[in-house]
């Protein structure tokens, strides 16, 4: 669907932000907060694809609320966090596929995610448990050991199977994306890796350079602490469990001892997954009312699917070589099997979105001329 047929389409989410760029463009006042500014002032109108773009450029830090001039309860009302929130979240369900899924996820996110893990749990273990309830509640060490509950052969087959659809599904979504906010020529390697550096440290999850503002104007960067150990610790995992594929088809089999590589990225990861979750739930919990944003669910329980999946897999650490291990394997496959279904529908996606519009935004200001500042502009450029 192109950028010209999503305007006929406009939902009041665009409209609304549509309006407050208006405003914005005008002012100007906000201009070295973040991304989202420089890219409005490239534009003299938006179409929905344009505000789809915006939105995922927002790191929603809220400084520009209370740096407004025209906030609330000013008649014209300029929210630009909660307005692009908001209309992040819809783009999430604009663009997946298959659409026909969204709304699902969208209504009964956290139950839906919750409701996966319970029954894929219940499945693995009950066909583990009626196949052989003495190996299901034996104590199992070694090489191996997992595999003796439950085949290799049969958790790459059901998780790989979840996890290719989940990422097909979402590169779709990307594209989808990202050709709704018009065609790009001339995209440089530069670009790229100014994106991946933009994205890496979360640059602009600092107010311009004071800091997160989410309890009130006064600027703190816990938020952004705890986002960086949520992705951080959740790329450590992935780490861990690609070692330990490459390990497993050199004849090496899990479960392996704790000075293992494959074990220490998994508990650094895992200690991050726990840490960074219960932060950005806390800090959502005190976040200020009037930047706080509608939420369709699938935000929670993404941040909730990732804490159960570390707490999980840290327990299963713990208690491998316990009678415990059959169910926990069970409870642990069962809440990532949930995580990787939920990918496509929730949070997850956000990343590449937003990865993508650090991509394009990127390339626009050089395109303009607008080279990032030299301390801005990572090393291998």
């Amino acid at each position: 669907m192109s950028a010209i047929d999503l305007a006929a389409l406009a939902s009041a989410d665009q409209q609304e932000v549509q309006r407050q760029m208006g405003v914005c463009n005008a002012c100007r006042y906000c201009e070295g907060l973040c991304a989202v500014f420089p890219a409005m002032e490239l534009r003299r109108t938006f179409t929905a694809g344009d505000v789809d773009y915006l939105s995922n450029l927002c790191h929603n830090c809220g400084a520009c609320y209370y740096d407004c001039q025209y906030a609330p309860p000013h008649p014209f009302a300029i929210n630009v966090p909660v307005a692009m929130a908001n209309l992040r979240e819809e783009t999430y369900a604009r663009y997946v596929w298959p659409s026909a899924l969204a709304p699902v996820f969208e209504r009964n996110g956290l139950w839906v995610a919750i409701a996966s893990a319970v029954g894929v749990a219940a499945f693995i273990g009950g066909a583990m448990l009626l196949n052989d309830p003495g190996v299901f509640f034996g104590v199992h060490v070694g090489e191996g050991a997992f595999y003796r509950i439950m085949p290799h052969n049969v958790m790459v087959a059901l998780f790989g199977t979840v996890f290719v659809y989940a990422m097909a599904a979402i590169a779709v979504g990307v594209v989808r994306f990202w050709n709704a906010a018009g065609p790009v020529t001339g995209l440089s390697m530069r670009s790229l890796w100014q994106a991946m550096h933009d994205a890496g440290s979360l640059r602009y999850l600092d107010g311009g350079g004071m800091g997160c503002m989410n309890e009130s104007e006064r600027p703190e960067d816990r938020r952004k602490l705890y986002h960086h150990l949520t992705f951080y610790g959740f790329a450590l995992c992935f780490a861990s469990t690609a070692s330990g594929t490459v390990f497993h088809y050199f004849g090496w089999e899990a479960p392996y001892p704790l000075w293992h590589p494959t074990v220490l990225l998994g508990l650094v990861g895992g200690l991050g997954l726990v840490v960074g979750p219960i932060g950005l739930l806390a800090a959502k919990s005190r976040r200020d009312g009037r930047i706080e944003a509608r939420s369709s669910g699938m935000g929670t329980a993404f941040i909730w699917m990732l804490l159960l999946t570390s707490v999980t897999g840290l327990a299963l650490l713990a208690l491998r070589a316990t009678p415990l291990m059959g169910l926990l394997l069970a409870v642990h496959l069962g809440v990532v099997f949930a995580l990787f279904l939920s990918f496509p529908y929730g949070k997850f996606v956000h990343g590449f979105y937003r990865f993508a519009a650090l991509v394009r935004h990127a390339h626009e200001q050089r395109a303009a001329g607008h080279v990032p500042a030299a301390k801005d502009l990572p090393k291998a450029a």
